[in-house]
Formats: C-alpha cells, structure tokens, sequence
C-alpha cells in the first residue's frame, strides 16, 4: 500500500505526542529514583574518596619485590634472589628493582600476609576482583560506584585501563550503569586508547542534545509503564552520561597538554614493546591517565600490567616487568603527594597471588603459583606510612601472622571508602548479595593510620 500523508500522520501520531507530554512531565520522569551515578554520601566517616588499582596480573614475586627473606644456604629455597635495602625513616625492606618506588618506603603500608583460596589464575584473578572465583559477579569498582556514585557527572564512575577481560570491569547483576569503562582494550596501544562511542558523529552537539531528548522522551515514557526496571532506567541514564562525556573525556585523554618533563618521568612511550614472554602495554600513559581521572573526580581507576607470571627466566623477566613500572608508579605516587590528592587517594598495588622463590632446575629458573602467602601494598586513603603487617614463613611460601584474605582486603577498602561491608548489598536472585560473599569479610583495623 502507498505511504500516503495520512499513513504518515498517523504512524507519527506517538512521536508528536510525546513531543508534546517533554514539558509535562520530561523532568519529573528525569529525576525519577533509579540506578544513578550521582554521588552519594558514605555512612562511615571516610578515610579515602577514590582508589587506584595497581593490578599486577600473573603474580609477581614477593620474595624479590617487597617480602625480604636473606639467603638460608637451602638450594632448594634460597631466598630473595635480588638485593634489598631499608629505606626512608621507617627502614622498610625493597627489593632494588624498584629503586624509584623505594623513595616513597615511608608512605607505603605493606601487607605480606595476604592469601587467596586458588593458585590458578583465572580463578584467583576473578576472586580478587569480584570476591568469587567461579562465577561472574560485580567487581569491585561496580560496588564502590554502586555504594558512592561519582565526584563528577560527566565522566563514569569506574574506568579500566588496559584490560583485556570483561570480567574485571563487569557489573554483572548491578544495573548496567555501574559497569567500568574500559580504555585500552585487549593490550591495543595505548597511544591510540580512547573511550569507545564517545564521538564520531557528524553531528553538532546542539543536534545530538535534539536527538537525544526525542529519544529519551520515549525512553521515559516506556519505563514509567515499566516502574523498577532497573536495566531500562540504567540505559537511560548512560545515555545520558555518554553525551556528558563528550565535553570532558577526550580532553582528559590528550596527554599531550602534560609537560615534556612529567611526560618523562612517568616514562610515556618508553616501554611498549616485548621483553622475552613478557607483552608490555604503555605503563606510563596509564598512570598518568590514572593521576588525570583521578584529580576530575573518577572513583575508582584500574591500571593492569601482565605478565607476571614467571616460571621461567625468573630474573629477566621480573627485571624487566618492575623496569617498565618503577618509574610511573613513583612519579604517580609523587604527583598525588605534590597536589594533596594522596591523602583521599588509595592506591594499591598487587596481583592474584605470589610466587614462594626461585628453584633451579636445569639451569633455569622456576617459580610457582603460591595464593598460600604472598604480598600487596597500598599508600595514601588512611592507612598507615612506612608500615608492613603480617608475615610469611622463611621461605615465602606461606603466611603465618597478620594473615589477609582477599574478602579481607575487600572489607577493609569499603570501610576505608565509609562503606560497611556488611551493608553494602544488593538483592538478587531470590537473595541479598555482597562484595564479601556470604563468609563476610574482616575490616583489617591494623592498617589505619
């Protein structure tokens, strides 16, 4: 049949309608409760309002990084491999392959008595950014935006740097609004990361605002017909934040308007290339973006480096791996510190598990997956300054005082944050859930300052 006029008119009928109800009640079902990243206010009184994830994935060796153990004379385990020296006024032990970081000994709070449930990867990598090593659930970030919102409404509340698995930045069953941004996807340069979907389009911003409140007028419309769906109201409101985002996040991206000098120290473009088994992404970039996103207001920054895992070359690899993030981790670490941001900013630095020592075997060196024992460290958001708690055993293999667990370390982030672990939950699936898992999890008070 022939699209007449009047065919037109009356297909359209909805549209003009709708046209017609955005002054009535556009900003009544805009302001409609529902998944939101506006910023909400603890219910603790917070040590620290943002975090920085150093995540280190495949496990670095704590006995050659931040667990000192002096040689013992036993071949099989012979101890720290590389050189430690105290340092600062607190005479914290760091491996010299950190010989920048180890500047900021008085401002790090050490934990060596970390231990998960698994020494496989996948598993131990999901637990420490979910709290469950089998199946998907929020990660960590998701709950902490969840929990708090955002500082600033035009960026999101959770970013992922140099990701390469959905998982770690997934919401899961938190509505989608919660879900981390990532940059940097599947190891893709650094240089060339942008937030996908930001721009591109050909039209003018005062066209895409148009555009989309037509669209959002209808999309308000059907989810007033649709009370408590949270996946709808989610949809709205990050498009919502995804035209916000066009005014601020690509200038945040453009390191370029950073100095030649700070460019430098945070080693920017030096280290992009592989280092025997080891796929190195632009460390450097992410820090800096790190330092950027967290001074406009972002809650939670992830910044991975792989190619941890080590059971061979031990010494050239690890050697190599702290070269790449010595550098940027300190020059991070002093920024946050010259601009005042390091008291409300927790840093963390730290993988899925350790690795018990080195063991020759034909030459070569070996190391395994230890989740038994091993070490991570934060700095900044409350916690104590040149401090280590908790201990493994001589040979590194496994802790025995001050024992953390992930759960633990999860429990202990919320309470720095002024969230209760306890209380942050989220009904689904017949049941209430939260980052610590049925077990719970135990606020770690030892490392407050």
């Amino acid at each position: 049949m022939p699209f007449s006029r009047r065919n037109m008119l009356r297909s359209t009928a909805c549209g003009f309608g709708y046209l017609a109800l955005q002054g009535l009640c556009g900003s009544q079902a805009a302001a409609a409760v529902g998944p939101s990243l506006v910023e909400r206010k603890p219910v603790l009184a917070p040590r620290a309002k943002r975090v920085i994830f150093l995540c280190m994935s495949g496990g670095p060796a704590q006995m050659d990084t931040f667990d000192y153990k002096p040689q013992t004379g036993n071949k099989k385990h012979p101890g720290s491999v590389f050189q430690f020296q105290q340092h600062g006024e607190s005479g914290l032990w760091v491996s010299e392959l950190f010989p920048e970081t180890a500047k900021f000994a008085d401002d790090l709070c050490v934990i060596n008595g970390m231990h998960a449930d698994t020494g496989i990867h996948a598993q131990s990598f999901l637990q420490l950014h979910t709290g469950d090593r089998l199946r998907e659930r929020p990660s960590l970030g998701s709950w902490i935006t969840y929990g708090l919102g955002t500082e600033n409404q035009n960026l999101p509340g959770f970013i992922s740097l140099n990701t390469s698995k959905s998982s770690i930045y997934s919401s899961a069953f938190l509505p989608s609004i919660y879900n981390g941004t990532p940059i940097g996807v599947n190891g893709e340069d650094m240089a060339e990361a942008t937030i996908r979907n930001v721009s591109g389009t050909q039209l003018s911003l005062t066209e895409q605002r148009s555009q989309l409140d037509f669209v959002q007028l209808m999309n308000r419309q059907h989810a007033l017909q649709r009370p408590g769906d949270e996946n709808l109201e989610s949809v709205i409101e990050s498009m919502e934040l995804g035209f916000r985002m066009q005014a601020e996040a690509p200038e945040l991206l453009d390191i370029n308007r950073e100095t030649q000098e700070t460019l430098e120290r945070y080693q920017v473009g030096k280290h992009t290339s592989s280092v025997g088994t080891c796929r190195v992404s632009d460390f450097g970039r992410q820090c800096l973006l790190a330092r950027r996103f967290s001074e406009a207001g972002v809650r939670f920054i992830e910044v991975n480096h792989g190619s941890w895992d080590q059971h061979k070359n031990h010494r050239r690899d690890l050697q190599a791996n702290c070269e790449f993030t010595d550098a940027p981790i300190a020059a991070l670490l002093g920024d946050l510190k010259q601009r005042g941001l390091l008291d409300e900013t927790l840093v963390i630095w730290g993988g899925e598990f350790g690795r018990p020592g080195l063991t020759p075997d034909d030459g070569k060196d070996e190391t395994g997956h230890n989740a038994r024992g091993f070490t991570f460290w934060m700095a900044g958001g409350g916690v104590k300054q040149g401090y280590v708690h908790g201990k493994t055993n001589e040979t590194g293999s496994q802790a025995v005082e001050g024992k953390v667990h992930f759960r633990d370390l999860h429990a202990t982030i919320l309470h720095l944050l002024g969230l209760p672990p306890d209380d942050l939950t989220y009904w689904y699936a017949g049941r209430e859930h939260r980052l610590t898992g049925p077990e719970g999890g135990k606020v770690v008070h030892e490392l407050f300052a």
